[in-house]
Protein backbone atom coordinates (compact mmCIF):
# COMPACT_ATOMS: atom_id res chain seq x y z
CA UNK A 1 0.00 0.00 0.00
CA UNK A 2 2.87 2.65 0.96
CA UNK A 3 4.89 1.65 -2.24
CA UNK A 4 1.58 2.37 -4.44
CA UNK A 5 0.56 5.57 -2.68
CA UNK A 6 4.21 6.98 -3.56
CA UNK A 7 4.32 5.98 -6.64
CA UNK A 8 1.02 7.43 -6.94
CA UNK A 9 1.29 10.80 -5.05
CA UNK A 10 4.43 10.81 -7.17
CA UNK A 11 2.49 11.14 -10.43
CA UNK A 12 0.24 13.73 -8.69
CA UNK A 13 2.86 15.84 -7.43
CA UNK A 14 4.75 16.28 -11.25
CA UNK A 15 1.55 15.87 -13.13
CA UNK A 16 2.16 12.60 -14.71
CA UNK A 17 -1.27 11.24 -16.26
CA UNK A 18 -0.66 8.02 -17.46
CA UNK A 19 1.05 4.57 -15.81
CA UNK A 20 2.31 2.16 -18.04
CA UNK A 21 2.61 -0.77 -15.96
CA UNK A 22 4.78 -3.85 -18.09
CA UNK A 23 3.39 -7.58 -17.14
CA UNK A 24 3.99 -10.46 -17.81
CA UNK A 25 1.45 -13.28 -16.90
CA UNK A 26 3.01 -16.32 -14.11
CA UNK A 27 6.17 -14.63 -14.58
CA UNK A 28 7.18 -16.41 -11.43
CA UNK A 29 6.17 -19.61 -11.91
CA UNK A 30 8.52 -22.04 -12.41
CA UNK A 31 11.61 -19.37 -12.43
CA UNK A 32 15.07 -21.05 -11.29
CA UNK A 33 17.35 -18.37 -9.54
CA UNK A 34 19.10 -20.50 -7.22
CA UNK A 35 17.26 -21.30 -4.22
CA UNK A 36 18.26 -18.48 -1.94
CA UNK A 37 17.00 -15.52 -4.43
CA UNK A 38 13.63 -17.82 -5.26
CA UNK A 39 13.07 -17.67 -1.75
CA UNK A 40 13.57 -13.73 -1.67
CA UNK A 41 12.34 -13.00 -5.09
CA UNK A 42 9.05 -14.99 -5.31
CA UNK A 43 7.66 -13.86 -2.26
CA UNK A 44 7.33 -10.04 -3.32
CA UNK A 45 3.42 -9.23 -4.06
CA UNK A 46 4.34 -7.70 -7.21
CA UNK A 47 0.15 -8.82 -8.09
CA UNK A 48 -1.15 -6.76 -5.35
CA UNK A 49 1.19 -3.99 -6.18
CA UNK A 50 -0.19 -3.54 -9.44
CA UNK A 51 -3.50 -3.87 -8.54
CA UNK A 52 -3.42 -1.54 -5.78
CA UNK A 53 -1.75 0.73 -7.85
CA UNK A 54 -4.46 0.30 -10.36
CA UNK A 55 -7.09 1.33 -7.72
CA UNK A 56 -5.51 4.39 -6.72
CA UNK A 57 -4.99 5.49 -10.48
CA UNK A 58 -9.08 4.74 -11.00
CA UNK A 59 -9.39 7.44 -7.86
CA UNK A 60 -7.27 9.74 -8.59
CA UNK A 61 -8.11 10.35 -12.55
CA UNK A 62 -4.76 8.54 -13.69
CA UNK A 63 -4.99 6.17 -16.64
CA UNK A 64 -3.54 3.00 -16.00
CA UNK A 65 -1.75 0.93 -19.03
CA UNK A 66 -0.68 -2.69 -18.91
CA UNK A 67 0.95 -4.41 -21.10
CA UNK A 68 3.23 -7.20 -21.82
CA UNK A 69 6.64 -6.75 -21.29
CA UNK A 70 8.47 -9.49 -23.01
CA UNK A 71 11.89 -9.11 -24.40
CA UNK A 72 11.47 -5.33 -23.66
CA UNK A 73 15.29 -5.74 -21.36
CA UNK A 74 16.85 -7.89 -24.44
CA UNK A 75 16.02 -5.81 -27.25
CA UNK A 76 17.55 -2.25 -27.80
CA UNK A 77 15.64 0.49 -27.96
CA UNK A 78 17.75 2.80 -29.77
CA UNK A 79 18.70 -0.13 -32.48
CA UNK A 80 14.42 0.08 -32.84
CA UNK A 81 14.37 -3.64 -32.59
CA UNK A 82 11.49 -5.75 -32.88
CA UNK A 83 9.62 -6.66 -29.80
CA UNK A 84 7.88 -9.97 -30.15
CA UNK A 85 5.05 -11.36 -27.81
CA UNK A 86 5.92 -13.68 -25.64
CA UNK A 87 5.42 -17.05 -27.30
CA UNK A 88 4.66 -15.47 -31.01
CA UNK A 89 8.25 -14.69 -31.51
CA UNK A 90 9.73 -15.70 -34.83
CA UNK A 91 12.32 -18.09 -35.11
CA UNK A 92 15.79 -17.12 -34.48
CA UNK A 93 14.71 -13.67 -33.14
CA UNK A 94 18.07 -12.47 -31.82
CA UNK A 95 18.38 -8.80 -30.17
CA UNK A 96 21.23 -6.35 -31.79
CA UNK A 97 22.44 -5.78 -28.42
CA UNK A 98 22.94 -7.00 -24.96
CA UNK A 99 22.91 -6.75 -21.07
CA UNK A 100 26.93 -6.75 -20.39
CA UNK A 101 26.06 -6.45 -16.88
CA UNK A 102 23.80 -5.44 -13.51
CA UNK A 103 22.78 -2.09 -15.08
CA UNK A 104 24.28 -1.34 -18.30
CA UNK A 105 23.44 -2.80 -21.97
CA UNK A 106 25.36 -2.15 -24.59
CA UNK A 107 23.85 -1.07 -28.13
CA UNK A 108 24.58 -2.91 -31.70
CA UNK A 109 27.43 0.29 -32.29
CA UNK A 110 29.38 -0.31 -28.90
CA UNK A 111 27.23 2.30 -26.97
CA UNK A 112 26.27 2.28 -23.56
CA UNK A 113 23.45 2.68 -22.09
CA UNK A 114 21.40 2.21 -18.90
CA UNK A 115 19.93 -1.30 -18.83
CA UNK A 116 16.92 -0.12 -17.16
CA UNK A 117 15.84 2.37 -18.65
CA UNK A 118 16.44 0.75 -22.17
CA UNK A 119 13.34 -2.08 -20.88
CA UNK A 120 11.52 1.51 -19.52
CA UNK A 121 11.75 2.73 -23.14
CA UNK A 122 10.68 -0.61 -24.66
CA UNK A 123 7.66 -0.93 -22.83
CA UNK A 124 6.76 2.34 -23.87
CA UNK A 125 7.25 1.26 -27.55
CA UNK A 126 4.77 -1.42 -27.01
CA UNK A 127 2.27 0.94 -26.78
CA UNK A 128 3.77 3.59 -28.22
CA UNK A 129 0.21 3.80 -31.22
CA UNK A 130 -1.66 3.39 -28.03
CA UNK A 131 -0.99 6.27 -26.37
CA UNK A 132 -0.35 8.65 -29.24
CA UNK A 133 3.42 8.98 -28.15
CA UNK A 134 6.57 10.31 -30.04
CA UNK A 135 9.24 8.05 -28.73
CA UNK A 136 11.79 9.20 -31.99
CA UNK A 137 12.42 12.04 -29.36
CA UNK A 138 14.05 9.83 -26.73
CA UNK A 139 18.10 10.09 -27.13
CA UNK A 140 20.79 8.44 -26.01
CA UNK A 141 21.19 11.02 -23.46
CA UNK A 142 17.86 9.94 -21.57
CA UNK A 143 18.73 6.59 -21.91
CA UNK A 144 22.36 7.28 -20.74
CA UNK A 145 22.02 8.78 -17.35
CA UNK A 146 18.69 8.97 -16.42
CA UNK A 147 17.44 10.98 -14.06
CA UNK A 148 17.04 9.58 -10.34
CA UNK A 149 13.66 9.49 -8.55
CA UNK A 150 13.93 9.28 -4.82
CA UNK A 151 10.62 7.71 -3.99
CA UNK A 152 11.53 6.36 -0.84
CA UNK A 153 12.73 9.59 1.45
CA UNK A 154 13.04 8.79 4.86
CA UNK A 155 12.94 11.21 7.63
CA UNK A 156 13.89 8.65 10.26
CA UNK A 157 15.80 9.72 13.02
CA UNK A 158 18.90 7.55 13.70
CA UNK A 159 18.63 5.81 17.43
CA UNK A 160 22.27 7.64 18.45
CA UNK A 161 20.79 10.68 17.23
CA UNK A 162 16.81 10.38 18.49
CA UNK A 163 18.24 9.84 21.94
CA UNK A 164 20.15 13.15 22.29
CA UNK A 165 17.22 14.92 20.67
CA UNK A 166 14.42 13.98 23.41
CA UNK A 167 13.55 16.42 26.14
CA UNK A 168 15.15 16.37 29.34
CA UNK A 169 13.03 15.65 31.81
CA UNK A 170 13.96 16.90 35.34
CA UNK A 171 12.51 15.91 38.93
Amino acid sequence: NKAARIVVNHCLNCRIGTIVFGWNQGNKNGIELGKKNNQEFVQIPTTCLKERIRQLCEQYGIQFIETEESYTSKASFLDKDFLPVFGSGPEGWKPSGKRVHRGMYRTKNGEFINADANGAANILRKVEIQLGLALAKVSRAFLTAPSRVFLWNSKKIKRRDAASARPKVSA
